[in-house]
């Protein structure tokens, strides 16, 4: 093994960006394009994480973070939707929040079966700490890709998107849906008792 390949290997080691890099420079162009935009969308979660961490702030809790800085005051179930994910996943995120002083939770005098998220003054202040890293890993990330490179690659995960929205919709009629978390888990238990 070559002394160049030998640092490639334990730097990669030591970077899992770096690890990704080199999967897609050694040989990795073949692969589909669905795993060139997981590895992207992989590094750019990391570059943010190590960002954050600065704040005690975790990436999932970035992400409920965005949203209540755009509409304060919303159920925990919008939040969910909002976000993306299932009910567990936010109710977790949000006690860990609440834990960490970020946001707080509350029933309504008027509906007391929904539960509203509000950010607390040390929430809001995050706001301005934490975005200019989020603009900041963009940037890095943009190094070197002219303006139209940009534009066009808007366009085709724009594209992308709105394909998959499309089958998503068409697989509703046929009766193929995302699965639950509670199904996916009873998969992965059944799968490890074999």
């Amino acid at each position: 093994m070559s002394t160049k390949t030998k640092t490639k290997t334990k730097t990669a080691a030591n970077n899992e960006t770096e690890a990704i890099l080199n999967h897609w420079q050694d040989g990795g162009f073949d692969d589909r394009l669905a795993h060139l935009v997981k590895d992207a969308t992989r590094a750019l979660v990391r570059a943010l994480q190590i960002r954050l961490i600065e704040h005690d702030v975790s990436f999932g809790h970035w992400t409920f973070l965005r949203i209540l800085w755009g509409k304060d005051g919303v159920t925990q179930r919008a939040l969910s939707e909002a976000a993306g994910v299932m009910e567990p996943t936010t109710y977790a995120a949000l006690t860990g929040m609440e834990k960490l002083g970020y946001i707080e939770r509350r029933q309504s005098p008027e509906n007391k079966k929904n539960m509203y998220v509000f950010l607390t003054e040390a929430g809001r202040a995050l706001e301005s700490k934490l975005v200019p890293l989020a603009v900041e890993v963009n940037d890095v990330s943009m190094r070197g890709s002219s303006e139209e490179e940009i534009r066009v690659t808007r366009k085709v995960l724009l594209n992308i998107i709105k394909n998959l929205a499309a089958d998503e919709r068409e697989a509703t009629d046929v009766a193929r849906k995302m699965p639950s978390t509670r199904r996916l888990g009873d998969i992965v238990a059944r799968s490890a008792a074999k």
